[in-house]
């Protein structure tokens, strides 16, 4: 699938995107792109498994702490506020967290830390504060080392293991995310797949819940991600990149979309397109989604062209 970047009526840009749509078994029922085996990271998409595996390894964690731990949050003070709760419940504080300091994602939330006079970065800001303290309570339920992003760790080990399991598919050779732990391969099959799983594995029914009930928790409530779920029986998350995968909790399908550019609107764009296509996106919620279906391309702050499917 092909993405244009329209300005002015003159396609300026095109974004390239491989897509995958798969069944409750994992077969392929649809998928667009050229290079739909290629490899690339899946970031912070699979956030929900690597919190379903802290869970499972003993942080024991409330669905709301569940959802902020399966998120790429904004650091707004629900978040901080919940980070630092999952910290201080195991007797630890955010000089434990290994993701590194950091702003707000939100420019909001940055100002209004700044207002309280934080606005030098911190480790609990990151985006990723929420993963990693989930990360420190399974390593103080199992007595292990503490520095947790190492990939020998047996927190990593089986987070690997998940992994390829959710994907059918070998996810190494590894590499670093920005926050810090290892981040694992893919093509967007496997993605689809791992979501598919995320619709359907009874294990992974309490991380799907709290995604699915706590979507505000996840965000700062306006991303796309968020709105997809809030007007469609989803899971959504989103990687750097431009990767994105869908889980239909009602039917336990998976979908996935990879920008080749990187570009995350135009992975938004081809996977809602994918939805679409595959009768998932009733009248009513179309409607509401319609601004990510075209997202606005701005000319002097003013809409002057928009995101466009331009080859399927």
């Amino acid at each position: 699938m092909i993405i244009g970047c329209v300005r002015s009526g003159l396609v300026e840009a095109v974004h390239p995107v491989a897509v995958a749509a798969v069944d409750a078994a994992g077969t392929v029922v649809a998928a667009s792109g050229d290079v739909i085996g290629r490899e690339f990271f899946l970031r912070s998409a699979i956030k929900s498994i690597q919190a379903a595996v802290s869970q499972r390894k003993g942080a024991v964690l409330g669905l709301e702490q569940l959802a902020v731990a399966a998120s790429s949050h904004s650091a707004f003070p629900v978040h901080v506020a919940y980070v630092e709760q999952m910290l201080l419940e195991v007797g630890l504080e955010a000089g434990h967290l290994r993701c590194p300091p950091d702003h707000p994602s939100s420019g909001d939330a940055e100002v209004l830390w700044a207002r309280r006079g934080r606005s030098e970065p911190e480790r609990i800001f990151h985006n990723c504060s929420g993963k990693h303290a989930a990360m420190l309570r399974a390593c103080v339920a199992n007595d292990w080392s503490l520095e947790y992003t190492a990939l020998d760790h047996p927190l990593q080990e089986a987070v690997i293991e998940a992994v390829e399991d959710a994907t059918r598919r070998p996810v190494t050779p590894t590499g670093i995310d920005g926050c810090g732990v290892p981040t694992l391969r893919s093509d967007v099959t496997g993605l689809a797949r791992a979501f598919a799983r995320i619709a359907t594995d009874p294990d992974l029914a309490e991380v799907r819940t709290a995604a699915m009930r706590y979507t505000a928790l996840t965000r700062d409530g306006e991303r796309p991600e968020t709105v997809i779920a809030r007007w469609l029986p989803t899971v959504v998350k989103g990687g750097a990149m431009g990767c994105v995968g869908v889980a239909w909790t009602e039917g336990g399908m998976g979908l996935a979309a990879k920008s080749w550019t990187g570009d995350g609107a135009a992975a938004d764009v081809a996977v809602l397109t994918l939805m679409e296509e595959l009768g998932l996106v009733p009248s009513h919620p179309r409607s509401q989604l319609a601004g990510l279906f075209a997202p606005e391309v701005l000319g002097g702050g003013s809409p002057v062209g928009h995101l466009a499917v331009i080859e399927r």
